[in-house]
């Protein structure tokens, strides 16, 4: 019987699945040998899902529930699971069955190869299909990681999480984030199966929006956390470079340019525009960059934190 692995449940108002979940969980587990602890996480359910799955699941000694006392979200359901599993082996599995328990063994299979993380690419006809495609190639392009479903089942060594601050709603990027950090990833294709029963927790032309605002969020933190100056320096020598173009332009204009009578080149209000404009664009430029200084200096030190808490645990 294996044993070395655990199931990561996050669940919210999933009293519908529970009974079919737990069902064909154990069902699973028995026809391929698997031992394996589950940890059902109740992301603060108002429908009973955690009352229900503990009268489900009695006399199953691998099977826990972990309560939130409030909806915190997926992201942190994942997070407080990693924190109390006993398995090195974690396997994000979701509450609605969209895919099979079976799948699990072919998780953890290609995690006995070496591998760090395996991500599932949905197979089969879903419900925002062509957004999904949209935003998932747009991700492969950003971050350059070689899977090509970032938002399905997922298994992984539970070392991958050590040192990555994921914020809200963030489950999605863990993968581009352990990678960006030497993780090797890899994928295999998993059916997508309809919901069975309830409701969907991810929907909404919002969820769009919020989804490319944190893409481009993980972007920054990937490409200019480690380097600031890269952001802010570069941006302050642009407007500091463009504000030198202008004045020479303004130099040119006002004592090099022929001055007599009609010259289109003359604003109607003289050079005093082109005067504001330069000392705006060079004070900009000279903030941005004593900005990116200080951020170096912020990013030195919490790499001197992060390097000393190593070595100290």
């Amino acid at each position: 019987m294996r044993r070395d692995f655990t199931v990561i449940i996050p669940a919210f108002n999933e009293a519908p699945m529970v009974p079919d979940l737990v069902r064909e969980l154990k069902a699973s587990f028995n026809a391929h040998g698997l031992d394996g602890e589950v940890l059902l996480i109740d992301d603060g359910s108002t429908d009973g899902t955690a009352e229900l799955a503990e009268r489900e699941a009695a006399g199953w000694d691998r099977f826990r529930i972990v309560r939130h006392k409030m909806n915190r979200g997926k992201t942190e359901a994942m997070l407080t699971a990693a924190d109390v599993a006993s398995e090195p082996l974690l396997v994000l599995f979701d509450a609605d069955l969209q895919h099979t328990p079976d799948e699990i063994p072919r998780f953890l299979k290609r995690l006995d190869e070496g591998w760090d993380i395996v991500t599932g690419r949905k197979v089969g006809s879903y419900d925002k299909k062509v957004v999904s495609s949209v935003y998932n190639r747009l991700s492969r392009r950003i971050f350059d990681v070689p899977v090509s479903d970032l938002n399905s089942m997922k298994a992984f060594r539970a070392e991958v999480l050590e040192g990555l601050s994921l914020r809200h709603d963030w489950h999605r990027f863990f993968v581009v984030m352990a990678h960006a950090r030497g993780a090797s990833v890899t994928e295999i294709d998993v059916e997508l199966h309809p919901r069975r029963a309830g409701e969907a927790k991810y929907g909404g032309s919002g969820r769009i929006l919020i989804g490319l605002i944190d893409l481009v969020s993980v972007w920054f933190l990937l490409l200019f956390s480690r380097k600031p100056l890269l952001l802010f320096g570069g941006s302050g020598l642009a407007l500091a470079l463009l504000g030198l173009l202008v004045t020479v332009v303004t130099v040119y204009l006002r004592f090099v340019h022929p001055m007599v009578g009609f010259d289109p080149y003359i604003p109607p209000m003289g050079y005093r525009p082109l005067l504001y404009l330069i000392m705006l664009l060079e004070t900009l430029g000279f903030l941005l960059f004593g900005f990116g200084l200080v951020s170096e200096q912020v990013a030195q030190v919490r790499d001197e934190l992060e390097a000393s808490r190593k070595k100290g645990g």
